[in-house]
């Protein structure tokens, strides 16, 4: 096949090499938001293209043109999310570990972990780390294949790790790894939204 011909992936679109983990309220999110897409947001745009389209010229009709496109965007984010609900692999950060029960090992960290480490300087952070579909920097969310969370992969209290950064590196001090539940932001219905605009 000719290289002209051949699909490049999109910078949104998640890689098939990449495991979808992600935490259980982490999918309870994506299924929500799936579900408000398919439920209420598509068929209220969909009642406002039938209705613009009754209207005449569509060539020269806004309500027609925003709601065929919004339509198209929509229908890309179903898809999207599709995908990764299907793809999911839930990981319950609360769950037993395999051979860390009645272990002497240190508890080490892993996808669901939630990590305190300090850097050079002695400022400490905490954080936890989900999947790909959960970042949240304002809950110190951070990805498990981010460069942070690589780092902090497989670490444990007292540990020393290398961050490597565009500039450099920075030595990070691993002081606690523990497993809670960790809490995804729900997903709210967007402001502006066809659905909610219908509804008053």
């Amino acid at each position: 096949m000719r290289k002209g011909f051949t699909r490049k992936p999109q910078p949104d679109e998640p890689t098939t090499l990449v495991k979808n983990y992600i935490t259980p309220s982490g999918l309870e999110r994506l299924k929500d938001e799936h579900r408000f897409l398919l439920t209420r947001e598509r068929p209220a745009v969909t009642e406002v293209v039938a209705w613009a389209a009754g209207n005449g010229d569509r060539s020269e009709n806004a309500d027609y043109q925003y709601g065929k496109r919004r339509l198209r965007q929509i229908d890309g984010r179903i898809r999207f999310l599709t995908k990764r609900i299907e793809a999911a692999e839930v990981v319950d950060p609360e769950a037993p570990r395999a051979g860390q029960a009645n272990s002497k090992e240190k508890t080490r960290a892993f996808f669901g972990a939630t990590v305190r480490y300090a850097n050079a300087a002695g400022v400490s952070r905490v954080v936890s780390i989900v999947g790909i579909d959960e970042i949240d920097l304002n809950r110190n969310h951070i990805s498990w294949v981010s460069p942070l969370g690589r780092a902090l992969m497989k670490s444990a209290a007292g540990d020393s790790v290398v961050l490597q950064l565009p500039g450099g590196t920075e030595n990070l001090t691993v002081l606690e790894v523990r497993y809670e539940d960790i809490a995804a932001e729900p997903f709210r219905e967007p402001p502006g939204s066809e659905a909610s605009v219908k509804r008053r």
